[in-house]
């Protein structure tokens, strides 16, 4: 099986290999996103942000975005990625990229399937120092992905980047969102994804904020089912796979290895703590622990509130009046968020806790607490079963 060599969306920057940074979580994230604003040409049906066609005015302007990222940089040579919204309606990306390049973070970008990104563009950002570009594809087919984005073209688009993002020197991913349209369409995917020559395929398991419902969802079952696909595919293509949002697929690596093991296909050690949830890079160095909201991942919106990510919308301060290292490291949500001992429901007693922990955004969308079970899990463990049994806790409830 390939390893997942880029947690985060890339492990090293440019042409030449760079060692990676895998920093301590209680002291530094290995990824920062920046919505760098909600303006956007498309109208995707699950938008976090809600994105609307204008810029807002409280945007933080080049030079507070200037000094973000100079901050940012004293968390050492992280992940720095430019979202949206569409990040290219804003005139001063690559003057940021080349602010950001020049200071050791490790530059990335998600723009929008629009006639925005022209070759252009993409070359005057790869001149700056961008080194990966990730186009969202929710679909093998124009009719599925056009639907979900709601703007004809947008899958024309979304390929025409990919394959001149290539062509200029970009490394290039894709990510997909997982919901109920496309829940059929994973091995279709692959095939395509394989033509475009892409890295790394980031599928992210739908969180229900902004423009996405709980209906949205597909449900645990359906999360489960995709994750056992994406490992057998993670077994055959070309290219690394990612699940985001959806740290129990850790548990279904785990499960599935030591099926294999059983079965005398694998010799590796069983040690729950590295065994499959290790994001190793080529070279061997790899880490046990998932990035999760708040906990390796911290989220900056477009009017610089600081939040444990994108789809977990609890401000604990803005970077125009606080510390941003200081709220990452020592703030009351942030810490909590990395505390697994305060889970709740069945993640509390759950023994991939550690590789785990579910995803914090989904349990804060669906239940109001970002500290209760995963309400999108299928695995009940038997503490938890034994706990129901004697008449400890009720059922944790699964959609």
């Amino acid at each position: 099986m390939r390893t997942e060599r880029e947690h985060a969306g890339f492990s090293h920057s440019g042409g030449g290999r760079r060692a990676p940074f895998f920093p301590d979580f209680d002291q530094a994230p290995f990824l920062v996103i920046w919505e760098t604003t909600q303006a956007c040409d498309l109208a995707c049906k699950h938008c976090r942000a809600k994105a609307q066609p204008n810029r807002h005015p409280d945007e933080l302007n080049t030079a507070e975005a200037k000094r973000m990222l100079e901050d940012i940089r004293r968390f050492g040579p992280i992940i720095f990625v430019f979202s949206g919204g569409d990040a290219l309606k804003r005139p001063d990306i690559a003057e940021l990229t080349a602010h950001g390049a020049s200071l050791g973070l490790r530059m990335a970008i998600t723009p929008a399937t629009t006639p925005l990104c022209t070759p252009a563009t993409l070359e005057e950002l790869h001149a700056a120092g961008m080194s990966r570009l990730a186009v969202s594809l929710d679909g093998a087919t124009a009719a599925v992905h056009d639907e979900f984005r709601q703007v004809v073209g947008s899958f024309a688009h979304g390929l025409r980047i990919l394959r001149t993002a290539r062509d200029v020197g970009l490394s290039t991913q894709v990510n997909t969102v997982v919901a109920r349209h496309n829940l059929n369409d994973f091995s279709v995917m692959a095939d395509l994804l394989t033509d475009v020559g892409i890295v790394l395929w980031e599928v992210f398991f739908l969180v229900p904020v902004g423009r996405a419902h709980a209906e949205d969802v597909p449900g645990a079952d359906a999360f489960e089912t995709v994750f056992h696909n994406l490992y057998d595919l993670a077994k055959t293509v070309p290219f690394d796979i990612k699940a985001t949002a959806a740290p129990h697929y850790n548990r279904v690596v785990l499960q599935r290895k030591r099926a294999e093991r059983r079965a005398g296909d694998r010799n590796e050690s069983s040690d729950v703590l590295t065994d499959g949830a290790v994001h190793s890079l080529k070279d061997g160095i790899g880490r046990a622990r998932s990035v999760n909201d708040g906990d390796g991942f911290l989220f900056v919106n477009h009017t610089g509130e600081i939040f444990p990510s994108g789809f977990l919308p609890k401000s604990a301060g803005n970077v125009r009046t606080h510390d941003l290292v200081d709220v990452y490291r020592n703030s009351e949500l942030f810490r909590k968020l990395r505390d697994k001992s305060l889970l709740k429901g069945k993640c509390s007693v759950c023994e991939y806790k550690v590789v785990c922990g579910g995803s914090r955004a989904r349990a804060y969308a669906v239940t109001g607490d970002p500290l209760e079970a995963e309400p999108f899990c299928a695995y009940v463990p038997k503490r938890w079963l034994d706990m129901v049994a004697a008449g400890e806790m009720s059922t944790t409830p699964v959609p």
